[in-house]
């Protein structure tokens, strides 16, 4: 385990706490890229004590490794709402190479919002090609394959609370569910559910 539920809980509180802070008076639009980051905003935005709106944008690369790949990006589903004139955060689950970001942050310049700034979960510099602006870091991750908290592994994993690294990815491959008893040891001390009824 590389972060634990607890350690999240506590980071994004702070910078939830943070970005209060620095943009008392205003309403920032948060814009995340589906589908990693979603877990992160929707625990982050409930840190914001201010009036916000969040929007999402989907994107694709040819290649199966977006990023290594340098691959075309292109935008699959765009925002929803005009960002020109506001003050824009983007969140990121994690930032690596730094090249699916650098497009994404031109792409949104050329919106002219009043400001664009971005907050990640993780900052993985070791694997940096580009250099990136980010104003907000949670946590600096090492040069390892993780997973949870909303990063997958085939689309697995989500739902994680907390963030592991994967020693063994070709393990991982050959069978999907070997990582499936973290499931169970995370969720054991939740509550049953109550009936609606």
């Amino acid at each position: 385990m590389l972060f634990s539920e607890d350690q999240i809980r506590r980071r994004v509180a702070d910078l939830g706490q943070t970005i209060a802070r620095d943009y008392e008076g205003r309403s920032p639009v948060l814009v995340t890229m589906l589908k990693g980051a979603v877990i992160f905003l929707a625990d982050l935005v409930r840190a914001v004590d201010l009036p916000l709106r969040v929007d999402f944008m989907s994107i694709s690369s040819s290649g199966s490794d977006s990023e290594a790949s340098g691959g075309v990006v292109r935008i699959l589903k765009d925002l929803d709402q005009d960002i020109g004139g506001e003050d824009v955060i983007v969140v990121e689950d994690i930032i690596d190479t730094g090249l699916t970001i650098s497009y994404l942050l031109a792409t949104l310049r050329a919106r002219q919002p009043a400001s664009l700034v971005v907050c990640t979960l993780l900052d993985k510099t070791a694997r940096r090609i580009l250099p990136v602006e980010i104003r907000y870091r949670g946590f600096e991750c090492p040069d390892r394959f993780v997973i949870g908290y909303g990063l997958d592994h085939t689309e697995r994993y989500r739902n994680l609370p907390m963030i592991v690294a994967v020693d063994d990815q070709a393990a991982l491959g050959e069978d999907p569910e070997l990582l499936a008893p973290l499931l169970a040891t995370a969720h054991q001390d939740d509550p049953a559910p109550r009936d609606p009824a």
